[in-house]
């Protein structure tokens, strides 16, 4: 997959870029990953990217020249990429997004700033605007490095091993928070493992996790329950936790 990132600062994906699995996948040619400087496309000596809006009000907001030219920029390793501004008010991102967009051969993100990007930018380019949660960001870098993370590490071979990637928290198909997770020592500070995970007994080790995987969505996320594909035995045991 060929990522690119048009950012004002280009200097926060390097460290990205160059560590853990993300540099392992780069070496191995199944990701790369470009950081554009928009300000590298202002059409004037001191690189403007912002103005003041038009109407009045605080803040700045970003030209429409630099950004529609740096996408512009991008040549046929792009052509048809899938084209994302960063944006508060965009549609939430999800795991099933990220799950499409993993399917994509190339994809271009673009950090917002300030008050945001000129409108006029995201008719021209044909973009999408995606926002990583209810909350606002002083970088849309870290919204895009999120998104960037959530989508490679389901490309096959990123992690080594896909199951890791499916058995995760909102992971297709079970779509549900997932079951707690210990490791060694079996006992710490006075807390054990549930005796259960240590019986070796695969389909009563299958059958806690589902449950606990149960118990904390309707805990935590009870809405994810709404729309998720549960027996009828499930829904019985949801039934009587509610009753507790």
């Amino acid at each position: 997959m060929r990522i690119a990132a048009l950012t004002l600062f280009p200097g926060l994906f390097e460290t990205y870029k160059s560590e853990g699995l993300f540099d392992r996948a780069v070496n191995a040619g199944l990701v790369d990953l470009t950081a554009v400087d928009i300000r590298d496309f202002t059409l004037d000596k001191h690189r403007t990217a912002d103005d003041i809006p038009y109407g009045g009000g605080p803040g700045m907001v970003m030209k429409p020249e630099p950004v529609v030219r740096a996408v512009e920029s991008l040549g046929e390793d792009f052509a048809g990429a899938r084209t994302i501004i960063m944006s508060p008010r965009g549609s939430l991102f999800t795991q099933s997004d990220a799950e499409e967009l993993s399917l994509c051969s190339s994809m271009v993100l673009i950090c917002g700033r300030y008050k945001g990007i000129d409108e006029r930018v995201a008719e021209i380019i044909g973009a999408t605007e995606i926002s990583v949660g209810d909350y606002i960001l002083g970088a849309g870098e870290i919204a895009a490095l999120a998104v960037i993370d959530s989508v490679v590490r389901l490309i096959p071979g990123y992690l080594g091993d896909i199951e890791s990637a499916e058995s995760d928290s909102l992971g297709a198909p079970n779509r549900l928070l997932s079951a707690p997770e210990y490791t060694r020592p079996r006992e710490f500070r006075g807390l054990g493992v549930p005796e259960v995970l240590l019986s070796g007994n695969h389909a009563a080790i299958e059958k806690w996790k589902r449950r606990e995987s149960l118990r904390i969505t309707l805990e935590r996320r009870p809405e994810i329950l709404e729309k998720a594909d549960l027996s009828d035995e499930e829904r019985r045991y949801l039934e009587g936790l509610k009753k507790q």
